[in-house]
């Protein structure tokens, strides 16, 4: 039977979850995720968890934070000055927002704390710092990319 490894084209259904059971995401009602196993495409332990796995197989895999989005990073929660908001808009804690750098780039923050003077934004993954749980099925192996040997 065959057996994912590194290369492959694969499609699987997958429920992830925290420790705690909170659901973060979940393939239920929508097409199976596509990868290619050890391209980076998706984080280290889910790749890891893909490996060694036949079409139909189900499995359940628990990645530690460092195979996962890593531990939340206290640099990357910066202070805010409440007064540079737009008047007509309340932050509230949870809110997702786009920050721009000096250099263009944007990136997505999220209100962590709101304080009289300041807002706390927090521009770290929102699952960086925890411990996931992922329940995979295996649809379809697709095969690897050919070798090429050149003389």
């Amino acid at each position: 039977m065959q057996q994912v490894k590194s290369g492959d084209k694969v499609k699987v259904h997958y429920h992830g979850r925290l420790t705690d059971g909170t659901t973060f995401d979940s393939s239920a009602g929508r097409e199976p995720l596509e990868v290619e196993v050890g391209s980076g495409m998706v984080i280290k332990g889910f790749d890891e968890g893909l490996l060694g796995m036949s079409i139909g197989e189900k499995k359940t895999i628990q990645i530690p934070v460092d195979d996962a989005y890593g531990p939340a990073d206290p640099q990357m929660v910066m202070e805010f000055p409440i007064d540079r908001f737009p008047p007509d808009m309340k932050p509230e804690v949870g809110m997702q927002l786009n920050m721009s750098d000096g250099a263009g780039n944007n990136f997505p923050v999220i209100i962590a704390e709101v304080k009289q003077d300041t807002v706390l934004l927090d521009a770290n993954h929102p699952l960086a710092g925890e411990e996931l749980i992922f329940d995979l099925e295996l649809v379809e192996i697709s095969g690897s990319k050919p070798l090429i040997i050149m003389p």
